[in-house]
């Protein structure tokens, strides 16, 4: 299966995610799961609004290379800039786990090299696949070895859980 994080901070953060997932669909993903959508404190550069986030479960028959190049071209479709490390963002989607494999290059590294420090992003993961092992462990033990400082950042929002049409 292949992972693919979603997030959002600039203008309807529930829409971007809605529309970044019409636009997976449209350029032939099968989305087939996806996490609720978690309200987050910005990590990095903390001057910025909060973000929306959630994880999504996606089949599809491209390469890696492939998938990041279509998964960039959404991002730029939807607004995404580019201005600095960590800024605030339109839409950004990460390719989390990619069919298993370790991949190393110089576009793209998976499974996603910071993903076990990040509970903004193993709080999604864990919900749709928490028994999915990264490094030698579970999504769901990554999450709980996390400092309960780290998680109270991360907060499930009730009223976005399907944005999937």
């Amino acid at each position: 299966m292949i992972y693919i994080a979603l997030g959002a901070n600039i203008g309807d953060r529930a829409g971007q995610l809605s529309a970044a997932i019409d636009e997976m669909e449209r350029t032939g993903l099968r989305v087939t799961k996806q996490s609720s959508v978690y309200e987050t404190a910005p990590v990095g550069y903390t001057e910025q609004p909060s973000f929306f986030n959630m994880v999504v479960e996606v089949e599809s028959r491209q390469s890696s290379d492939e998938l990041l190049k279509t998964l960039q071209q959404i991002e730029q479709r939807l607004g995404r800039e580019r201005l600095f490390k960590n800024g605030p963002r339109t839409i950004d989607l990460d390719i989390l786990f990619y069919n298993g494999e370790d991949i190393q290059s110089e576009h793209l590294t998976v499974p996603h090299p910071r993903m076990q420090e990040r509970a903004f992003v193993l709080a999604p993961l864990a919900e749709i696949a928490p028994e999915l092992v990264v490094r030698g462990r579970t999504v769901a033990s990554w999450l709980e070895g996390l400092p309960m400082t780290d998680r109270q950042d991360v907060v499930r929002l009730q009223l976005l859980t399907n944005l999937v049409k």
